[in-house]
């Protein structure tokens, strides 16, 4: 059985041992050792901006004008102006190796005008001049004596009209050409037509089937793409169209009366026989350019004599010749 604790008896002495002194803190690398920024206070005031370290950028070397004129001001020589600027001559006076390696333009107008001195003004002072002339001129002298490229002659050409500024002919075709409302896809057809009759080789005409009075020699269309257009359309423009009126010959028998034809009419059948005649041609590749290659290849065809609508042409007017004497009847029924 343990003995009993004695409560009131004095205590013994016990003798505190210190720990060991361990690091509080672990020592940082040199790499993170950052500079601490010491913050400014209320009390305290920035430096001035002569007195802070400048930065890398900071204080730039000037300018080699401004080095130049600050030297010369210290020898009592003359240097460059840097508000009104030096001429070439005062530069290459001063520097013999430059007068030798200098243009021999530069050369001659040194030896020509050599400039004395400083220049007495400057180009700011110039325009200054010219504006303070204009505001001291009156209202009768500020009016334009004549005008740069000249008015135009009165009345304007049609060509120079927007809506009026291509070639009947050419505007007429592109008109032809376009479907489904879509003018820019037309006007390219007729921009590739006319470069193809341009760049294609000079056409051989045949003497059987013969363009329209006064053409120009085949080995000149190239030349005038336009022309060369027109003279294929005008060549195999019939003169008339077929009309087959039923009845007119009693008995229900319809008669076929020829009818004649202006000039736009005319050509607006050439040029629908000549895109039949295009579109029925085996296309020689793919994509948008062949509808294109295939009419100016049709209009050559035309000019050359070897298309199919010369015979459609003349078989139009074959049947006008063969039905000319039923104008008469007609002529004669309305009399009645």
């Amino acid at each position: 059985m343990p003995p009993p604790l004695q409560l009131l008896q004095t205590g013994r002495s016990i003798a505190v041992r210190s720990k060991g002194s361990r690091p509080t803190s672990y020592p940082i690398p040199l790499c993170l050792r950052l500079p601490q920024k010491r913050t400014i206070t209320a009390d305290e005031k920035p430096l001035l901006e002569a007195e802070q370290n400048p930065g890398p950028n900071q204080d730039q070397l000037p300018h080699v004008s401004e080095e130049a004129a600050t030297t010369a001001r210290i020898t009592g020589e003359g240097g460059p102006e840097i508000e009104q600027g030096t001429p070439v001559q005062e530069v290459l006076k001063r520097d013999v190796k430059a007068q030798e390696n200098a243009p021999q333009v530069i050369k001659n107008d040194t030896k020509s005008s050599k400039p004395k001195g400083t220049r007495s003004y400057s180009t700011s002072a110039r325009h200054l001049a010219q504006t303070q002339s204009i505001i001291n001129l009156g209202p009768a002298e500020l009016e334009p004596s004549g005008h740069i490229y000249g008015l135009p002659d009165l009345p304007l050409p049609s060509t120079s009209h927007i809506k009026h500024r291509y070639d009947p002919v050419v505007k007429q075709v592109t008109n032809l050409l376009m479907q489904d409302g879509k003018l820019s896809v037309a006007q390219r057809n007729m921009a590739m037509i006319l470069e193809r009759l341009r760049t294609a080789p000079p056409p051989t005409a045949d003497p059987r089937r013969p363009l329209v009075p006064g053409a120009p020699p085949t080995t000149h269309l190239p030349l005038n793409p336009i022309l060369y257009l027109t003279l294929a359309i005008d060549s195999v423009a019939p003169l008339l169209r077929i009309r087959s009126q039923k009845g007119a010959a009693g008995g229900g028998v319809a008669l076929q009366i020829p009818v004649p034809l202006g000039l736009r009419q005319r050509r607006r059948t050439a040029v629908m026989w000549i895109l039949d005649a295009a579109t029925k041609k085996p296309s020689k590749g793919s994509g948008r350019t062949m509808f294109a290659h295939r009419v100016a290849d049709e209009l050559i065809s035309v000019v050359e004599g070897k298309s199919s609508v010369w015979e459609r042409r003349g078989g139009v007017h074959r049947l006008g010749v063969a039905s000319r004497a039923n104008l008469t009847i007609r002529n004669r029924r309305r009399g009645k």
